[in-house]
């Protein structure tokens, strides 16, 4: 069962109850949900689909990121939805464990239910893959690494590094996570 377009609505008007600057940002989700478009099918493009993904910081604030290719830009690990995925939160953590091999025991999630952030970018077209341009719409959920060690170093799905928390791909992402870790004291130093 893939996560239906209802699931996505609801963690849309939470978040967006939370975020109500992002409105207009959040339009073409809105307007694809509308359209009653499959937004779980990573062959929805005729505006695009959702995704998943994390952000997981360690104790000295660093975050863990994934280089899929030597060449290629740090991101955040997450990924596609699958038809087994039953909530975007159970996705996020998913694509997670499966990129990065920590496993939920490692992680505290900061808000089970509702994102921190809600990226929506343009994805080029591919013509080695047969895919138009289209939009992903990536539902990026807040976690708190528990284990002392965690993995780093190559993985099958790319490079693994933990990089200053100053490389989050978006200022606004960056934002609301120290403003989440505010109640806490300041990164260890390490």
């Amino acid at each position: 069962m893939s996560i239906p377009n209802t699931h996505v609505r609801a963690v849309l008007d939470a978040y967006l109850e939370r975020f109500p600057k992002e409105v207009d940002a959040a339009a073409p989700l809105v307007q694809a949900l509308d359209d009653e478009h499959e937004l779980a099918s990573p062959k929805e493009f005729r505006i695009g689909h959702v995704t998943a993904g994390a952000v997981v910081l360690d104790p000295c604030w660093r975050v863990l990121m994934v280089r899929e290719d030597s060449r290629g830009s740090w991101l955040l690990p997450g990924g596609h939805l699958t038809e087994t995925d039953g909530a975007l939160h159970e996705a996020a953590r998913d694509r997670l464990t499966q990129i990065t091999g920590l496993v939920p025991e490692q992680l505290v999630a900061t808000s089970e239910d509702l994102p921190s952030d809600l990226d929506s970018h343009l994805v080029p077209e591919s013509l080695d893959l047969g895919e138009p341009e289209h939009r992903h719409f990536t539902f990026l959920y807040l976690y708190r690494a528990t284990a002392a060690t965690v993995p780093v170093g190559s993985h099958t799905f790319g490079d693994l590094a933990w990089r200053p928390h100053t490389d989050i791909p978006s200022a606004r992402l960056a934002a609301k996570i120290s403003q989440a870790l505010a109640p806490d004291r300041e990164p260890t130093r390490g």
